[in-house]
C-alpha cells in the first residue's frame, strides 16, 4: 500500500489513496493507530484516506486521529489533501472535497501554499466561561461543520513561555470538561500584535499539543472577530510549526472562513509495517 507523508505548518499526516475502496472501513482505526505511532511506525498526528466522491465532489476525505478515532474534519489536513489531489490528477486548481462534516473547497495558491474554505460555523459562542478548580476561565466555543468539529478558544497571557506540563494539564482538563459534551480541541492564544496571535492547541484524538491546528486557528479568528478584537478581516497566527492565516468574510449566506498556509511533501513510499497486516 502506497502512502504520502505530508505536513501543513508542522501538523503532519499520512495519506492513503483508496479510490478502489479496497481498505475495509473497520480497519481504518487500527491502521491509523498503528501507522501514526511515532518511533514505532511512520508517525503522524493523523491519517487521511482518499476515496471516490459520493455527493458530486472531486473526491472524499476521511480523517482519523492518531489514537484511531474518526474526526469530522481537519483544516490543515484538507489543505494537504488538496495538494495530494492536485498532484495526483484528481482535481484541478480549485477542488471540491467531501468530508464527514460537509464539503470544503480548496484552492492552489502556488506550488506549496493551499487555501481551503472551511466548513461553515454552525455554533459560535464568543463568551462561554468555564468553571475549573474554582476559577472562571474566559473561554469561547465554536463548532465548524455538521456534525460540528468542537473548539474551545482560551486567552492565555505569556503563552510562549508557559510551563509545558502545566499547560498540558490545563489543556487535558478542558478537553474533557463537561462544558464540552463532545470533547474539544483546546486552542490557547495570546494576542501579539495587530491582528496577530500566537496559538498552542491541545488536540482531541492526539491527546497532546500539535505543531499547528487549522480549524483551531479559524475558531480563534472567528472568536476575535465576534468580540470586535479583529481590526481587519484576516488573522495571522504563529505556531510551533509555522504561520497560518484565516480570512473572516461576512457574506449574505453567512460567515466564511478561509484558511491559508504552507504544505510540505515529506516523503512517499510503501507501507511495510510488519506489526499490521493491511
Amino acid at each position: 500500500m502506497d502512502f504520502w507523508k505530508m505536513n501543513g505548518a508542522g501538523n503532519d499526516f499520512i495519506i492513503l489513496g483508496d479510490m478502489q475502496r479496497r481498505i475495509p472501513n473497520d480497519r481504518l482505526g487500527l491502521i491509523a493507530r498503528t501507522l501514526c505511532r511515532r518511533h514505532m511506525s511512520i508517525g503522524a498526528d493523523g491519517l487521511m484516506v482518499v476515496r471516490p466522491a459520493e455527493a458530486g465532489g472531486d473526491y472524499r476525505m476521511l480523517f482519523y486521529n492518531s489514537d484511531g478515532s474518526a474526526a469530522e474534519m481537519c483544516g490543515n489536513g484538507a489543505r494537504c489533501v488538496c495538494r495530494y489531489g492536485y498532484e495526483n490528477g484528481l482535481a484541478g486548481e480549485v477542488q471540491h472535497v467531501e468530508t464527514p462534516a460537509g464539503p470544503v473547497t480548496g484552492r492552489r495558491v502556488d506550488q506549496r501554499r493551499y487555501q481551503v474554505l472551511l466548513n461553515d460555523p454552525t455554533l459560535a459562542e464568543p463568551d462561554y466561561p468555564v468553571q475549573l478548580d474554582g476559577e472562571t476561565l474566559p473561554c469561547a466555543y465554536v463548532e465548524l461543520g455538521r456534525p460540528g468539529l468542537p473548539h474551545a478558544a482560551v486567552p492565555y497571557a505569556g503563552l510562549r513561555d508557559a510551563e509545558e506540563n502545566a499547560l498540558r494539564s490545563l489543556g487535558r482538563a478542558l478537553r474533557y470538561h463537561p462544558a464540552f459534551p463532545k470533547g474539544a480541541n483546546v486552542n490557547f492564544y495570546e494576542i501579539t500584535g495587530p491582528d496577530r496571535v500566537y496559538i498552542r492547541t491541545y488536540e482531541r484524538g492526539v491527546e497532546d499539543f500539535t505543531y499547528a491546528c487549522g480549524t483551531g486557528t479559524a475558531a480563534v479568528a472567528l472568536t476575535l472577530s465576534l468580540r470586535g478584537e479583529l481590526a481587519g478581516d484576516t488573522l495571522t497566527a504563529d505556531m510551533a510549526g509555522g504561520t497560518l492565516t484565516v480570512a473572516v468574510a461576512r457574506e449574505d449566506e453567512g460567515t466564511r472562513l478561509y484558511l491559508t498556509g504552507p504544505t510540505n511533501i515529506v516523503c512517499k513510499g510503501t507501507v511495510t509495517d510488519e506489526e499490521m497486516e493491511i
